[in-house]
């Protein structure tokens, strides 16, 4: 006999060798029923996986995580199936569940269109009525590598080969279809009860852009129709909130194939935004005690030798010069600067530092350049040429603590002013200790950081994960992430300590005891990439942007030709005051220029008329409050004056 603990803590006994799925049964029907696959001591099993020993045991499932990748994965294994039954010569590469669905990449000939993906579709309904159990059966790795060469699958005999000597390597069948896979799975293609495809893309294999591109298909499962439809109604929504199709259709960028890809141009609507953004966030830098720099946008590569991005960086940079003079130590090798700190890190080693100068806070609004993959690329949320908040603290050690709550608060301000604060999380990222050679640094020095970097964080009460190899080779960081409409999650926001490159750059000060010291130096954003916070803006507000950030506040419309003087002294009236204003002065009807005013998302119209222009005043449509009727011009200004300083959302 053997003791089972279950979630809610009871132990139950059962005989050894009874499966995860057998006591489901004996707890209840309807557990049994609901149940995907199982929590055994911490790892997701199948739900026919034999309980050998004393254990805690979880059933899962659709309401957790787990169960629900078990779910989205076996129906991953249901559409290379089908694909595999459609299309036989296609090559099988990967398909995992991911956090609303899954996707299978597949190498074909030709592209799926619409049409192959409805029959893919009708062959999947196929294989769940067929209710095909899944078994999963294991091999050694010589014979697991011929029964994939057998099946012509080049990329399962790729990761096989990859896996370490002596890995268990496992297979599930579903009918006449097998598939290299760890697992878990549901019992049974029949288990699969509403699912959708939903979109085909290019992927390279192993996300590498010198790999062949394959064919990537979407898709999504339930266990509920209504489920379903309601996901399906959301994703309608997220497209219609899309930066990528909003801002273009509203004028914010547009992007040229013959300029490249994640280079995009911004419309003088999105560079007004993005020039806001970026006065209000130097602005309230300088309130804080930072001081502006301006730097170069390349240098040698011998200034990232030494702050180790030549190294560790070099696949992300765009270089100028002969690939074949990289390792020329005599070659004049340049590079386009991906990040800021080893430029801003000159001011600092302009002269030596004393205590008393400690901490030095330098900000600047730099312009990056990063060489992301292709296919990573979107909109303006990933660009291979963007502007950063930037900034750079050197500070001592008794410093650390309240200039890092300070970065924090910051971020945390500017978040709140723009109206993303409660769309974000919180990420410690650590470094990884199975890969030492991605970073620079000792064991020690990395674990001593990353607890006082905890300790920091506990104390300000932040509510963070843990992610372990996510952190910059040079120190830990606090990202703050955030989603797309897609639900796509990017870092908007990062917070690291550095106590590394100050030595490598020999960065001193003289401390009180007339000894030189090493500063700790914070890298930080304020708001993070502008593009990318303009992206986030445009979906979080459907494109209608509050008023002190929209690029035009105010349109004013003249009824017919005889009032566009009045309507001249009106947009007079409004630019004096700082608002940003425009007349349209077609010849079209008036409820024409409201409707098309209104599709711009221009937060207020002041139709003006033969009354307006008697008695000094404007008609008043708002966005968001209607029509709210004539006014004085003067009332009208301070309503709308009052309403962008204060920011109001």
């Amino acid at each position: 006999m053997i003791k089972v603990t279950l979630k809610d803590g009871s132990v139950m006994e059962f005989d050894n060798g009874i499966t995860a799925g057998e006591v489901a049964e004996r707890i209840s029907a309807g557990l049994a029923r609901a149940a995907l696959a199982a929590e055994v001591d911490g790892e997701v099993r199948d739900l026919g996986y034999k309980l050998e020993k004393d254990c805690n045991l979880n059933i899962l499932t659709f309401d957790s995580e787990g169960g629900r990748n078990a779910y989205r994965h076996t129906t991953s294994h249901v559409l290379a199936h089908a694909v595999k039954r459609l299309y036989p010569d296609a090559k099988l590469a990967i398909g995992p569940a991911i956090e609303n669905g899954f996707y299978y990449d597949f190498d074909v000939e030709k592209p799926f269109s619409p049409e192959d993906l409805a029959a893919i579709e009708k062959e999947m309904e196929k294989i769940i009525k067929e209710d095909l159990p899944l078994e999963r059966f294991v091999l050694p790795r010589e014979e697991a590598i011929r029964f994939m060469e057998e099946r012509n699958e080049p990329y399962k005999v790729e990761l096989i080969r990859e896996l370490p000597e002596g890995e268990e390597i496992s297979f599930y069948r579903q009918g006449d279809f097998v598939d290299l896979c760890a697992g878990p799975h549901i019992p049974s293609t029949g288990k699969i009860k509403a699912f959708k495809l939903l979109q085909v893309a290019g992927a390279y294999w192993r996300g590498n852009e010198k790999n062949k591109m394959l064919q990537r298909i979407y898709g999504t499962s339930f266990p509920k129709k209504s489920e379903l439809d309601e996901y399906i109604t959301r994703l309608e929504e997220a497209k219609k909130r899309d930066h990528n199709k909003l801002g273009r259709e509203l004028g914010y960028f547009t992007t040229v194939d013959y300029i490249g890809q994640g280079l995009p141009i911004l419309m003088p609507k999105g560079a007004k935004v993005i020039q806001i953004l970026q006065r209000f966030v130097e602005d309230e830098e300088e309130r804080r005690g930072y001081m502006l720099t301006k730097t170069p946008l390349m240098a040698k590569r011998e200034l990232y030798k030494i702050s180790g991005h030549w190294d560790h960086y070099r696949d992300g940079m765009f270089i100028i010069g002969d690939p074949e003079d990289f390792e020329n130590e005599n070659a004049e090798i340049f590079a386009l600067r991906p990040m800021t700190c080893p430029f801003q890190f000159q001011v600092y080693l302009s002269k030596l530092r004393s205590y008393r100068e400690l901490p030095m806070r330098f900000n600047e609004t730099s312009t990056l350049f990063r060489n992301e993959a292709s296919g990573e690329m979107h909109g303006l949320i990933r660009v291979r040429q963007f502007t950063i908040s930037e900034g750079h603290i050197a500070c001592m050690p008794e410093q650390l603590e309240q200039e890092f709550a300070g970065c924090v608060d910051l971020a945390n301000y500017m978040l709140k002013t723009v109206g993303l604060d409660t769309d974000v999380t919180y990420r410690f990222s650590k470094w990884d200790p199975a890969n030492k050679e991605k970073y620079i640094g000792t064991e020690e020095q990395w674990e001593e950081v990353q607890g006082r970097m905890r300790e920091i964080l506990d104390k300000l009460g932040i509510p963070y994960t843990e992610a372990e190899g996510e952190a910059a080779f040079y120190g830990p960081k606090l990202d703050i992430q955030i989603k797309n409409v897609h639900g796509k999650e990017d870092t908007l926001i990062t917070i690291q300590i550095d106590f590394l490159l100050a030595e490598k750059f020999g960065m001193e000060y003289i401390d009180r005891d007339g000894q030189r010291k090493h500063p700790y130096v914070i890298h930080r954003t304020s708001i993070g990439c502008y593009e990318r916070t303009l992206a986030l803006l445009i979906e979080k507000y459907a494109g209608a942007l509050p008023t002190w950030l929209s690029p035009v506040q105010v349109r004013v419309l003249p009824i017919i030709d005889k009032h566009h003087e009045y309507a001249r002294k009106v947009l007079a009236a409004l630019r004096e005051k700082g608002i940003r204003a425009e007349v349209d002065e077609r010849n079209e009807k008036i409820g024409y220029k409201i409707r098309e005013a209104q599709m711009e998302k221009i937060p207020y119209m002041l139709v003006v008329g033969d009354k307006e222009a008697e008695n000094s005043q404007v008609a008043v449509r708002s966005r968001k409050e209607g029509d709210l009727g004539a006014m004085p011009l003067e009332d009208f200004i301070k309503k709308i004056v009052y309403e962008i300083e204060t920011k109001a959302k």
